[in-house]
């Protein structure tokens, strides 16, 4: 449905400076179905235990760091 939604959106989109051809009142009925299909995936997604992930740029630094740490398990005290 996402999909179909926002490729209407493509197709009617117009060039700058030219008035759109769907009324105002449409394009907020859009907004509210793609907003309710948001909030259903994210229902989904918290019901399977998936936790949301932002999309990100493979050149943007990570906001935290993994440090490797050994706990020592499988070795001999000494």
């Amino acid at each position: 449905m996402r999909k179909v939604l926002t490729a209407v959106i493509r197709d009617t989109t117009p060039p700058p400076g030219m008035r759109h051809p769907l009324t105002d009142e449409t394009i907020q009925d859009v907004r509210l179905c793609l907003g309710l299909i948001t909030a259903r995936e994210k229902e989904l997604g918290e019901e399977a235990g998936v936790t949301a992930q932002r999309p990100y740029y493979a050149d943007e630094r990570p906001t935290s760091t993994v440090v490797p740490f050994d706990l020592g398990k499988g070795k001999d005290p000494e």
